[in-house]
């Protein structure tokens, strides 16, 4: 499933993230690559366990908590700490696949990626080349998504970003393990929560057919999470 969430950040939580990135200082983005990964890719990061990171975390993560499509999609057990990437002309991050394992390095805690998520941080105006590009049974697409936007898509995926050609793409980008970790059963969920919602604020939580398909939907929860 891959699917672009809007406005998951405001513009002001923007513009806060771009004055600490901006008076940050950056490091090879090769710091948490895969040996794989590490061939391929060519951009700057920000340091896990400096005080801009931290900072920035902590503002995508409460962005994260409060989107309900966000949850509704993802259904997240745990989500990864946030990291933070800029890529300037000339750099790019060629085909590959992420670690089916990530570990925290600051805690030491594993968890299993089964989606990915980037989070643009830099308007589509401001750089030339740079399209994240997902393949899949769904072929093969490219996003360049506004500032604020979110794209979520299968960590098991073939993905790729696009060479740089003129200004910085700025993003950020982490990893979920789903409390449902089959993807086929974790998109019916999202699909069936979505359509729960329309009905509701057609007909009102409590219509009898609206009760019918949330006492589904939680059932089906309840069959297929995992704990943790």
């Amino acid at each position: 499933m891959l699917i672009a969430i809007p406005d998951v950040l405001t513009p002001e939580e923007v513009e806060r993230l771009f004055s600490l990135m901006q008076a940050a200082e950056w490091i090879d983005g090769n710091a948490t690559s895969g040996a794989s990964a590490a061939l391929a890719k060519r951009n700057q990061q920000l340091p896990e366990e400096s005080e801009p990171a931290h900072a920035c975390q902590a503002i995508v993560s409460a962005a994260l908590a409060r989107n309900a499509l966000f949850l509704s999609a993802a259904l997240p057990s745990r989500v990864f700490p946030p990291l933070f990437s800029q890529y300037g002309v000339g750099d790019v991050f060629h085909a590959h696949v992420d670690n089916a394992i990530r570990v925290d390095r600051l805690t030491g805690q594993r968890m299993r990626t089964d989606m990915a998520a980037t989070l643009f941080l830099a308007d589509i105006d401001q750089y030339d080349g740079g399209e994240l590009v997902v393949e899949g049974s769904f072929g093969s697409v490219d996003y360049k998504l506004p500032a604020g936007h979110l794209l979520l898509y299968p960590a098991t995926s073939l993905h790729r970003v696009n060479e740089i050609t003129r200004g910085k793409r700025l993003v950020s980008f982490f990893w979920i393990e789903s409390m449902v970790r089959d993807e086929a059963a974790r998109e019916m969920l999202f699909d069936l929560d979505q359509s729960v919602q329309v009905l509701s604020a057609e007909r009102g939580g409590d219509d009898a057919e609206v009760l019918r398909l949330t006492h589904i939907y939680h059932n089906l929860v309840r069959r297929w999470a995992q704990s943790g």
